[in-house]
């Protein structure tokens, strides 16, 4: 078990095939392919979506409010080595929610309907919104400045200074609006008179 724990990569495969095992479980008997394959997607969605959320939560929670404790010459391994890394996945795992969150959508019939907040589907569209709106951000506001602040992309320290507050600014943005688009993506399953 130790050498399964003590590797991520081995970890992660555990988790898959241990859901492997359980979604065979859940295939037996009747099985209607179409509503597996939609739940597969879902599961995806939702498992990118705890991906860029949670590490989201992580810059703002843990990150940015320690940073300040962290001596100077430790600094670099944050951001070196974690913030570029968590980058990766931050930024991959906004694309997957969004893209996935989309088909979903036009699969089930309510894409045009939720954009255009019609026909009772205003909830989701407030969440996919929001969603839209925040990967648009780590795409367009965050990521080239954290290239900046990390030093990815060489800038004098002044440059680096203002597009880390900015990096951060829009990040805490997306922190705020994280908050009602989990509401709008959660309340949209129920129905309301």
């Amino acid at each position: 078990m130790s050498s399964i724990l003590s590797n991520l990569r081995n970890t992660v495969i555990a988790g898959f095939i241990l859901a492997i095992i359980f979604i065979f479980f859940l295939a037996q008997g009747s099985f209607d392919q179409t509503a597996f394959n939609m739940w597969l997607l879902r599961w995806f969605h939702v498992l990118s979506a705890t991906m860029w959320v949670g590490i989201l939560y992580y810059f703002n929670f843990i990150q940015i409010p320690n940073m300040a404790k962290i001596p100077d010459n430790q600094k670099p391994a944050i951001s070196k080595v974690i913030a570029p890394a968590a980058l990766f996945w931050f930024r991959w795992g906004a694309v997957a929610t969004v893209v996935t969150g989309l088909i979903l959508a036009h699969l089930n019939g309510y894409l045009h309907d939720a954009m255009t907040f019609s026909n009772g589907q205003w909830p989701i569209g407030v969440g996919m919104w929001l969603g839209i709106i925040m990967f648009l951000n780590v795409w367009g506001i965050i990521w080239p400045n954290q290239k900046r602040a990390l030093g990815i992309i060489e800038v004098d320290a002044e440059t680096k200074a203002k597009a880390a507050r900015t990096a951060m600014l829009f990040s805490r943005t997306n922190t705020v609006l994280s908050i009602p688009m989990l509401v709008a993506m959660t309340v949209a399953q129920n129905t309301f008179s």
